[in-house]
């Protein structure tokens, strides 16, 4: 094949090669992606929802002791990313979430937003995806984040955050000062 883009077998070779490795990057993301966050989901997963007594905050309490308590006016779906009729992650597209996941979950839980994807085997943790933003904050545990175009993380401890928004600058792990913290969770009612 010759012509203006291509002079000689080894350009038409290298172009190849590049066109079937970003083929493949993408189709390992998109199985990765598609296979945590868009599975046909049924209504409750085998989570029971409470309304939190003089407030319109929604707690789901699932199987294996999940607990999630979502903001008012947050726009979530749940997950059954191994197809055991059992909520194992949350998909998460506006306002913020308060999860406990007991130590003994065996897949772990994830929460996918626009902007990141979280993770943990067990822990208590908030998840605030607003504004082209995502903000993660761990209260006991730890924490695995990671936007979802990319294979670089970090990992939080308590007291630790980090705010994702779309780009590629590095992700920063901070503390957060005790006002931030507070006014994220009277929003979860904690």
């Amino acid at each position: 094949m010759r012509g203006k883009y291509c002079n000689n077998r080894r350009e038409v070779s290298a172009v190849s090669a590049s066109y079937r490795a970003i083929c493949s990057a993408s189709a390992v993301f998109l199985t990765v992606f598609w296979a945590n966050v868009a599975l046909p989901q049924s209504a409750n997963l085998g989570c029971n929802l409470e309304q939190r007594a003089g407030t319109s905050r929604q707690v789901l309490r699932c199987p294996g002791g999940v607990r999630i308590t979502a903001e008012d006016g947050a726009r979530y779906s749940l997950a059954d990313r191994d197809r055991d009729g059992n909520a194992d992650g949350v998909i998460l597209r506006r306002k913020a979430l308060l999860l406990e996941v007991p130590t003994g979950q065996t897949s772990g839980f994830v929460v996918v937003t626009p902007q990141a994807i979280a993770a943990v085997r067990g822990t208590k943790w908030a998840v605030d995806a607003q504004s082209g933003k995502t903000s993660v904050f761990v209260v006991d545990g730890r924490v695995g984040v990671q936007r979802p175009s990319s294979s670089a993380s970090v990992l939080l401890g308590p007291g630790e955050g980090v705010d994702v928004e779309r780009g590629t600058t590095p992700l920063t792990v901070r503390r957060w000062p005790a006002a931030r913290v507070s006014a994220l969770m009277a929003r979860l009612g904690e």
